[in-house]
């Protein structure tokens, strides 16, 4: 059992925990959502398109979190332009501006000598080295999280089940899809710096799709993928610990694991029962 506990009697390792048990609970309340409306892409466009601010940000001496929200909200303007005033999809517009942003923070980084942010610090971040004041901003930040998601259930619901029956009965589908982008926005900018922008996505996306899965409610799917989010995170910081791989990418790769793995159990229950 020694082998179990010793990683985490170290405090780094303590905050790495506590941070993305924090991060599970925050994607869990949004990637709930984003799962069940369908809006992953959108999500990953999001969580990559920041890299300008950050690299702008860094460079002026500015904060990162403000420089990232600022980028963040550039592409969900973008986005809604291109939708908006073409005949183009959504999806082409994700496309167009998520190539567009991320080439930009690419070019920006690459010319700038003085640039000391690691790119792979970016897509994995360094949860080992999360600060008090870092879960101080994800208890916030997962307040907010909590507080807008009890607000809007109603519209979310109507939002995410039947748009039109959500106009009809006056629930503000366009201000939900709003907030809901919002949400996204939220989970992403809050999260990057500790866990990375792929942490996140993985954190937002698979423990939520996990939980689809098995929960029949979406109480119960929001339950199930914090405690996937959960388990994933002490896994991939045991398994980071004891076989020197990278903290984030082993969260993440072991919260993608879960699911193909529920996945194929599922569909093992399902062959049985048919017999």
């Amino acid at each position: 059992m020694q082998w179990l506990l010793d990683p985490f009697a170290v405090s780094f390792v303590q905050r790495a925990l506590f941070s993305g048990m924090l991060v599970s609970i925050l994607c869990a309340l949004v990637g709930t959502w984003v799962v069940l409306r369908g809006m992953a892409f959108m999500s990953d466009a999001v969580a990559h398109g920041m890299l300008p601010g950050i690299a702008v940000s860094y460079l002026v001496g500015a904060n990162l979190l403000v420089g990232a929200a600022v980028s963040a909200l550039v592409m969900i303007f973008g986005i809604s332009w291109v939708s908006k005033d073409s005949e183009l999809s959504e999806d082409t517009g994700i496309g167009l501006l998520f190539a567009g942003m991320l080439a930009l923070g690419v070019v920006i980084v690459s010319r700038s000598s003085s640039f000391a942010v690691d790119l792979t610090g970016f897509l994995f971040g360094d949860v080992l080295s999360a600060t008090q004041t870092d879960v101080w901003w994800l208890v916030a930040a997962t307040a907010l999280a909590a507080a807008v998601s009890a607000l809007c259930y109603r519209p979310f619901v109507a939002l995410v089940f039947d748009p039109r029956k959500a106009h009809t009965l006056r629930l503000g589908p366009r201000g939900a899809h709003v907030a809901m982008l919002a949400l996204v926005v939220l989970a992403v900018v809050a999260s990057f710096q500790v866990v990375g922008t792929l942490l996140v996505f993985g954190l937002l996306i698979a423990p939520s799709a996990t939980a689809y899965l098995f929960g029949r409610s979406i109480g119960q799917t929001v339950g199930i993928a914090a405690l996937l989010g959960w388990s994933a995170t002490f896994i991939g910081l045991l398994v980071s610990w004891h076989g020197d791989t990278a903290a984030g990418a082993t969260i993440a790769g072991i919260a993608v694991l879960q699911f193909f793995l529920a996945g194929a159990a599922r569909s093992a229950l399902r062959t049985l029962h048919l017999r």
